[in-house]
């Protein structure tokens, strides 16, 4: 089976959020919906790049999205962008959780917690969480990890807080893509069990050609490793807009299954989108429920207690 753009269902009267939505895979994203007719929230942290990615959709799409400043290093920005959606809006049909940092040098979330976990995990998972009494009547919650997430073996709770002197940039980016996965997972197990109309699905982009790996490098200081990333990048890898293709057909395949994970199709590496298989580790129902307690303790939110009944 094919599968484009084209095949994307009319989203007319859906509303959707994309974190990280003012380049690379989200920007494509949320281009994509917008095409097909739906209302889309723009969530990034630096409003300036939001207003102009915001404005080039427009233009673009023919319609505009709304902006949402947040920031998921913070999870106080966390809550105040959720409820500023709950005010707002009586129902999420597409929470994307797209966003995230990639290799950086050593940094923190203001919350206290290694910057790449800490982003790409816990602040999706508070998000999610929060916005929870919103994903109801077949709502879905599309959360994207990595192929990296095949190069660590394990996760464990301290590897939320670890210290500078053990950090090791590309352990801890695959550590926090499994993470991803297996929230995605436990996250579907949970709400089938207790019987809510909720589909908790994942996916991945392959080699995708995005500012995601030189930013490491320019957070660094390094704008030279930095300029060879990009060049590599762009002469290997697919365009994003191919790398947003997974994403696109988890949120909006209709007859997907609870807990697919997506990529795409040639050795997910390029290509079309297929299902695809996490690794066994990522499939560790034991070390999902881990996890899980670990991230309600970091973050004070259990989306389990927000589910929507």
């Amino acid at each position: 089976m094919t599968w484009s753009t084209a095949d994307i269902p009319d989203l007319t009267g859906k509303l959707a959020l994309v974190t990280g939505a003012t380049s690379g895979l989200g920007y494509e994203t949320a281009l994509e919906l917008l095409r097909h007719g739906a209302d889309v929230l723009v969530a990034a942290r630096n409003p300036e790049k939001a207003a102009q990615a915001a404005e080039t959709l427009t233009r673009k799409a023919g319609r505009a999205p709304t902006v949402l400043e947040l920031d998921l290093a913070d999870l106080a920005s966390v809550e105040k962008a959720a409820n500023e959606v709950s005010t707002s809006y009586d129902r999420l049909d597409l929470l994307i959780n797209n966003a995230g940092v990639m290799a950086p040098p050593y940094r923190e979330t203001v919350d206290g917690f290694e910057l790449q976990l800490g982003t790409n995990h816990l602040g999706h998972f508070a998000l999610t969480g929060r916005l929870m009494p919103l994903l109801v009547n077949g709502s879905r919650v599309v959360t994207i990890s990595s192929f990296m997430h095949k190069s660590v073996r394990g996760i464990s709770e301290a590897d939320l807080r670890r210290p500078a002197s053990s950090y090791r940039k590309w352990e801890s980016y695959g550590k926090s893509k499994l993470a991803n996965l297996l929230f995605m997972l436990e996250l579907d197990r949970r709400v089938r069990a207790a019987g809510v109309d909720l589909l908790s699905v994942g996916a991945h982009p392959g080699y995708a050609s995005t500012h995601l790996q030189a930013a490491g490098p320019e957070l660094a200081g390094n704008p030279l490793q930095a300029q060879l990333w990009a060049v590599a990048t762009r002469l290997v890898a697919q365009s994003a807009a191919a790398g947003a293709w997974p994403s696109l057909y988890a949120a909006t395949y209709p007859d997907l299954r609870p807990g697919s994970f997506v990529g795409p199709r040639f050795f997910e590496y390029r290509g079309t989108p297929k299902v695809v298989l996490p690794n066994r580790t990522a499939q560790d129902a034991e070390l999902a429920k881990e996890l899980w307690d670990w991230s309600v303790e970091a973050t004070g939110i259990d989306p389990a207690l927000t589910v929507p009944r």
